[in-house]
């Protein structure tokens, strides 16, 4: 259940805040579609925002389900980039633990999709688009 303020407000600290909160894409963001991209034209077909099989409510961002393999392309911010991620000044008690709380079921999702039999496979946003591709194609090839 979330609480919302009594005024109808939002929780966000400024309306500029809440304004980048509000563009933050769950999907389709810059990287995944340059990284979709390439792997469709190299004659890979996937799936996209893919509920995983042990808890709907999380999902990868491209799935090959037959060969089992998931691929997620993490954002430096939302989950805790060792090189580029930031912490947050301004309502810092807030965002620590929701940042480390995205990192712990980050683990935690790799670890119950590995235990599945599944190759997991993580990129953060700023990798090269075409290491990436090649990682994932080798990936699937190799599951096939």
């Amino acid at each position: 259940m979330v609480v919302m303020p009594a005024d109808g407000g939002s929780w966000a600290s400024s309306d500029a805040t809440r304004r980048s909160m509000l563009g933050n894409r769950r999907r389709d963001t810059t990287p995944e579609l340059a990284v979709r991209r390439l792997l469709h034209a190299a004659g890979l077909r996937y799936r996209v925002d893919y509920p995983l099989p042990f808890d709907r409510r999380r999902r990868a961002d491209i799935v090959f389900t037959r060969r089992k393999v998931a691929v997620f392309l993490d954002g430096c911010f939302w989950h805790s980039c060792p090189q580029h991620g930031t912490s947050p000044q301004t309502n810092s008690d807030y965002w620590a633990p929701k940042l480390e709380r995205n990192r712990l079921r980050d683990l935690d999702t790799t670890q119950r999709l590995v235990d599945e039999g599944w190759t997991v496979l993580r990129f953060w946003e700023h990798e090269d688009v075409n290491a990436v591709v090649a990682a994932v194609i080798t990936a699937v090839e190799a599951r096939a």
